[in-house]
C-alpha cells in the first residue's frame, strides 16, 4: 500500500531538505518555461522567419521575371534533378520573343517530362540567368511553421536538459546530506564509533 502526499516539498518538515525545496522550485520554473516561454519563443522565431521570408520573396519578385517560352531542345545533362525541395526538373534550351520582337534563346530549368515544342513558364533574373520562381505564400508559411516548431523544440530541449542537470545536482546534494545525517545517527544505533 502506497500513499502520496502532494506538495510535501513545500511543507515544513524535519525530513525536508534544502535540495527538496530547490527541486520543487525548479519543477515550478520548468512548468512555466515549458507552457509559456517555449511557445512564446517559437512564435517570435516564426514571426521573424515570416518577415524575413516575405522580404526575400519581395526581392525575388522585383529582380526576377517570368517568360512564356517554347522548349526547342534538350541540353547535354538530360537527367532530372530536384533543387531545394522543388519538383524534379531538366535543363533544356528554350526560345521566346522579347516585347520588342527580338527572338531570344537560353538554357533554363523546366519540369521533368516537358517535351520539345511545349510552352512553359521559366524565370530569369536581371542578368538573364535561369532561376527558380520566387517563393510563394505556401513556401513562406512552410518556412514559418518549420522555424517556429524548431525554435519551440529547441527551447523545450534546453529547458528539459537544464532541469535534468538541476535534478541531478539536487539528488547528489540530497544524498550527501543523508550521508552526513547517517554519519551522525549511525553510532547511536549501532554502537560503533565513527
Amino acid at each position: 500500500m502506497r500513499s502520496r502526499v502532494r506538495g510535501w516539498r513545500w511543507r515544513r518538515s524535519p525530513l525536508r531538505r534544502r535540495s527538496d525545496v530547490v527541486e520543487a522550485w525548479t519543477v515550478l520554473a520548468v512548468t512555466v518555461l515549458l507552457l509559456v516561454v517555449a511557445p512564446l519563443l517559437g512564435m517570435v522565431a516564426a514571426w521573424w522567419a515570416q518577415d524575413s521570408a516575405r522580404a526575400t520573396a519581395r526581392e525575388q519578385r522585383a529582380e526576377r521575371h517570368p517568360v512564356r517560352a517554347e522548349v526547342v531542345g534538350r541540353s547535354s545533362d538530360a537527367l532530372s534533378t530536384a533543387h531545394g525541395g522543388r519538383q524534379p526538373s531538366n535543363r533544356v534550351t528554350v526560345r521566346w520573343t522579347e516585347p520588342d520582337g527580338a527572338p531570344r534563346t537560353a538554357t533554363a530549368r523546366v519540369p521533368a517530362g516537358t517535351r520539345t515544342g511545349e510552352t512553359v513558364e521559366v524565370w530569369f533574373d536581371s542578368r538573364g540567368r535561369s532561376v527558380a520562381p520566387p517563393a510563394d505564400d505556401r513556401a513562406i508559411w512552410q518556412h514559418t511553421v518549420t522555424v517556429g516548431v524548431c525554435a519551440t523544440g529547441g527551447a523545450v530541449a534546453v529547458i528539459l536538459f537544464g532541469h535534468s542537470v538541476v535534478r541531478h545536482a539536487a539528488m547528489r546534494r540530497r544524498l550527501a546530506e543523508w550521508e552526513q545525517e547517517w554519519a551522525r545517527t549511525e553510532p547511536a544505533w549501532t554502537g560503533r564509533r565513527a
